[in-house]
């Protein structure tokens, strides 16, 4: 809504929310593209460029929709920073894939150094969140 010619705070801060938007897409368009012509090469395929737009556009909605995703694990858990149990959770439905997440984080903690692990003492209820979060393999 504009009063005198000037944008409210609402309107110039949904401006910048979509422009900070396409910016991402625009780059995560370029680095995407060059890894979809190259797996099609890689597969002795070729890709025509609609197409390539087409997957791009789809895997940055995917990436959109997991962000969100993620960003509502960390709430439910109360916390205000995804963590990577945030991540094992997100691939539930994909059992291989969280298998996957689950063995590259244990590599990387058992690759940090002892000292970085070590953080202050958080409450009890993160604690718990955290052990139902690794366990889902049950759900």
């Amino acid at each position: 809504m504009e009063v005198d010619g000037e944008k409210s705070d609402v309107e110039r801060e949904e401006e910048d929310d979509e422009s900070v938007t396409d910016v991402l897409k625009d780059r995560f368009r370029l680095s995407a593209i060059p890894i979809a012509e190259e797996e099609a090469k890689r597969n002795g395929m070729e890709i025509s460029a609609p197409i390539v737009a087409c997957i791009v556009d789809l895997a940055f909605k995917y990436a959109e929709n997991l962000a969100k995703d993620l960003e509502l694990f960390a709430q439910h858990a109360g916390r205000k920073s995804v963590n990577t149990e945030d991540v094992i959770l997100s691939a539930h439905r994909n059992e291989h894939l969280a298998a996957t997440l689950r063995s590259f984080c244990e590599e990387l903690k058992a690759k940090e150094p002892q000292s970085e692990r070590k953080r202050k003492k958080g409450s009890k209820k993160d604690d718990k969140a955290t052990t139902s979060v690794v366990d889902i393999s049950d759900l």
